[in-house]
């Protein structure tokens, strides 16, 4: 055998074992679904396939939508043009007669994976604009989530969700809120890198709350107009919540008042406020002219849980938090290993912390 035989021969083995000599296997065949006004939305998601994508043309839509399926894209042609709002009072679907405007919804043997819902509005639902249980990897982007009864876009018991360049306002409690069960006292869950990010949030009685999760990211938000900004929630049930990120996010004027429910007093003038939380990192976050009167009120805040969980090891550095009342940084705690470092503020509770 010559050596341009012996070459050719190493060089075939080579893209063989590679798996560059083999053909290509075929694609996948995916399928766009394409909905008008006046059409179901819900029929389309039933007949759609793991990888399919589901369009929406420009319109309001009159209904709810239920999605169990891995793996769809939900798609409107922005959030000024593709509009959900309430349907028929009537209707039978378990997501509507719930009052919520989109639902993802998984078990605990088989979350729902993979799934998108970007370009679109969710209007005036009696519960929540976009519900979500059991996800995996769940994305939500360019939704507008506006004056829904409760929650404008919400998550529980899930992992790795992706939440930006969304707007909610003016929802009866936050505009995003995630966590780890809303039907339960369970310890924190770890959320596997669950980022909320670029989002604006105004209006609401608090623009983002974390609760009782591990693992977050919350970053590069905006939140004006609101009793608080951001609120990031623990108790004293094992695990303890923590383990987050809060940075780069700007918060500003968050000054409407919200009266007192039975787990938490009035607010108003909150910017970011911890409470039972261990071992979070805020940093480098703009917290300016956050105004009032509350016991949660302040630029950034510790405070103990109401029922009685302690913040412990939280590093809040970095920040430039001014003109906020009663103090632009409040440790209102007696928990241990918390630390106030190189923060740009005027006043803080107790003195000696700018």
């Amino acid at each position: 055998m010559t050596k341009r035989q012996i070459a050719y021969l190493a060089c075939t083995v080579a893209l063989v074992t590679s798996g560059l000599g083999a053909a290509a296997p075929a694609a996948e065949k995916r399928t766009a679904h394409r909905v008008q006004p006046g059409e179901s939305i819900q029929k389309a998601v039933d007949a759609a396939k793991p990888g399919d994508t589901i369009l929406l043309s420009p319109g309001t839509y009159r209904q709810s939508v239920r999605i169990t399926t891995s793996n769809l894209t939900l798609r409107g042609t922005g959030l000024g043009t593709t509009v959900l709002v309430p349907g028929d009072a009537t209707a039978t679907d378990a997501c509507a007669k719930a009052g919520h405007g989109i639902c993802v919804i998984g078990t605990e043997s088989r979350p729902v994976e993979g799934v998108t819902v970007s370009s679109l509005a969710l209007r005036g639902f009696t519960n929540n604009g976009l519900w979500s249980s059991w996800t995996d990897r769940l994305k939500v982007q360019k939704v507008l989530a506006e004056k829904n009864g409760k929650w404008g876009i919400a998550q529980e018991r899930s992992v790795r969700g992706v939440f930006s360049h969304n707007s909610a306002r003016d929802n009866g409690d936050a505009g995003l809120f995630v966590a780890n069960t809303i039907d339960r006292e369970n310890g924190a869950t770890d959320a596997k890198g669950t980022r909320i990010s670029h989002n604006l949030l105004t209006g609401n009685r608090i623009g983002i709350t974390v609760r009782r999760l591990r693992n977050v990211t919350v970053e590069l938000n905006a939140a004006t107009g609101n009793c608080a900004a951001v609120f990031v929630v623990g108790d004293e049930s094992k695990p303890r919540a923590g383990a987050m990120t809060l940075r780069w996010n700007n918060i500003h004027a968050n000054n409407k008042h919200c009266p007192k429910t039975p787990r938490l007093p009035f607010l108003q003038g909150s910017g970011i406020v911890l409470t039972g939380t261990e071992d979070t990192l805020v940093e480098q976050n703009r917290v300016v002219d956050n105004v009032g009167t509350s016991p949660l009120s302040g630029g950034i805040v510790l405070f103990k849980s109401f029922v009685g969980a302690l913040n412990e090891r939280n590093e809040i550095r970095d920040n430039v938090v001014l003109g906020n009342g009663s103090a632009d940084l409040a440790n209102r705690d007696t928990g241990q290993g918390n630390t106030f470092t190189r923060n740009r503020c005027t006043l803080s509770e107790p003195a000696g912390m700018c």
